[in-house]
């Protein structure tokens, strides 16, 4: 007999449509799985094959032909092990074909017939959503990550048996594990806590509200990392859109965890320097996103960011200009969202101690020069703001912060805000770090003697077009912060000092 049962496999961030037909023939007892499918999803004749018999269930001692179709499109993971057990049992005649009609089925098995937690679950939601398949049928885990996907009708599955005694008498029930409430946007981590650093908390801010990327140097100790374990705390929280595109990122990279939904809060990344360039930019066999993806719409932390290899950081040159990241293979080309904010932290040099007035560096001239070279050119003209962080004294740590999170994060909303009426019109664009150079000179943008002034600049500093486009950018960020509708002279010259080389 022959029996199928849809299902789908995710490609990059989207889903797509996967029938899995079962065909019992007679012959010697044997699976068979085709439909170019990965080494996880070949062994799930035995998850399938264990978890029938546990369940209570038959297995047929014939000849069984799992085929994945499309076959041209390479299928990955362990979430056809629902769909096959379902169709095996449709064959066999176990459970009647039609109470698996118009479903979407996805989900692990364990041996004892448990459905466990898979990746993706949002994306198949939408993909439910558009074709408008009668219900999707996900792990219980699964739910509530499904659930942000709103209009998709969902069923949760805790078990095989479970979920076949719902389809006999024709009532699935919903999954009791539902979307939490958005977190707080205080995470614990406050700007106040910082003292001192006025140029460097200046340029977090002015980082925040246009999304520009920020470049952070100082000596060991002297509050680099500090900083940027602030910044998403005075970040504007994500829109609803966003917050969609970030979920089902983190769920197909295997890091939301099963039955968690995290907040509305921007993602902050900050993954060692020993990371290699397929967990920075993504790969495998998957192939998975990387962090770069891992942060979109957040922040991606560099901590020591000279010592990483040169190839892997200028990897990074491409994803910080498109916004998008793509890993071809010989098999397909996947694509991963990548719109983040780079802030990098650095020493001086390799001892550390380079400039700092009362240490002595113990590094000769050569030895520095090696050092900074790992930075490119062009991933450095990349980079909007650049702050040296020097050590601040215990006197003066005693003393206070300043101002906190919450009040910087309402100026940066508001900033924001003026961006997002700004852009409206411009799919894509967010935030001035995307827009166009045209777009910000055109009126009301910039006074005419505030842009003579800057291309004058330019010329002088011999910065490079993509270097004039970002002063020009973060100069837009700073009259917004000002709420002001034109870029003047003052927001020009903070916008060239942050450009200066460190």
């Amino acid at each position: 007999m022959l029996a199928s049962v849809h299902s789908a496999s995710v490609v990059g961030v989207e889903a797509h449509p996967v029938l899995v037909e079962v065909d019992v023939a007679r012959g010697l007892p044997a699976w068979s799985i085709v439909g170019l499918a990965s080494n996880a999803v070949k062994e799930a004749r035995e998850r399938v094959s264990a978890a029938l018999v546990n369940s209570g269930f038959e297995v047929p001692g014939r000849r069984l032909t799992v085929l994945l179709s499309p076959a041209d499109q390479v299928k990955t993971g362990t979430a056809f092990d629902l769909p096959i057990a379902l169709a095996v049992l449709a064959a066999s005649g176990q459970l009647p074909m039609e109470c698996v009609e118009g479903l979407c089925v996805a989900g692990e098995l364990g041996l004892d017939g448990t459905v466990r937690p898979i990746r993706g679950a949002l994306s198949m939601a939408r993909l439910v959503q558009q074709r408008g398949f009668r219900a999707l049928v996900l792990p219980e885990a699964n739910g509530g990550e499904a659930a942000l996907a709103s209009g998709a009708t969902l069923a949760g599955a805790s078990s095989l048996a479970a979920l076949v005694g719902q389809l006999r008498v024709g009532r699935l029930e919903r999954p009791t594990v539902l979307p939490g409430e958005a977190g707080p946007l205080d995470d614990g981590l406050d700007l106040a806590d910082v003292a001192g650093q006025g140029t460097a908390k200046r340029a977090l801010e002015i980082a925040a509200a246009g999304a520009h990327n920020l470049l952070l140097e100082g000596p060991p100790g002297a509050g680099k990392t500090m900083l940027a374990r602030r910044l998403p705390g005075i970040l504007p929280p994500l829109t609803s859109d966003e917050h969609l595109e970030v979920v089902a990122i983190h769920s197909i990279g295997g890091v939301l965890p099963a039955g968690s939904i995290p907040g509305r809060v921007p993602p902050f990344r900050a993954p060692h320097h020993t990371i290699s360039q397929a967990g920075l930019i993504g790969g495998g066999s998957g192939p998975r996103p990387g962090e770069v993806s891992l942060a979109h719409r957040g922040v991606l932390f560099l901590d020591e960011l000279l010592e990483l290899p040169r190839y892997v950081l200028d990897a990074m040159r491409q994803p910080l200009e498109d916004g998008r990241v793509v890993i071809a293979r010989a098999a397909q080309a996947v694509a991963f969202p990548a719109r983040f904010m780079l802030v990098a932290a650095t020493n001086p040099c390799p001892c550390g101690r380079a400039g700092t007035a009362g240490s002595s560096c113990t590094c000769g001239v050569n030895d520095i020069a090696r050092y900074r070279a790992r930075l490119s050119g062009p991933l450095a003209d990349r980079l909007d703001l650049r702050v040296t962080v020097a050590p601040v004294a215990l006197s003066l740590m005693q003393s206070g912060g300043g101002e906190g999170s919450a009040e910087v994060r309402s100026r940066v909303v508001a900033a924001r805000d003026r961006q997002r009426d700004r852009y409206r019109a411009m799919p894509g664009v967010h935030a001035n770090a995307q827009a166009h150079v045209r777009t910000l000179r055109a009126a009301p943008g910039i006074e005419p003697d505030a842009h003579d002034w800057l291309v004058t600049a330019a010329d002088r500093l011999r910065l490079s077009a993509r270097g004039y486009a970002r002063v020009l950018r973060v100069a837009r960020t700073i009259a917004d912060l000002d709420g002001v509708p034109q870029v003047g002279r003052d927001a020009v010259a903070e916008a060239l000092r942050f450009r200066g080389e460190i």
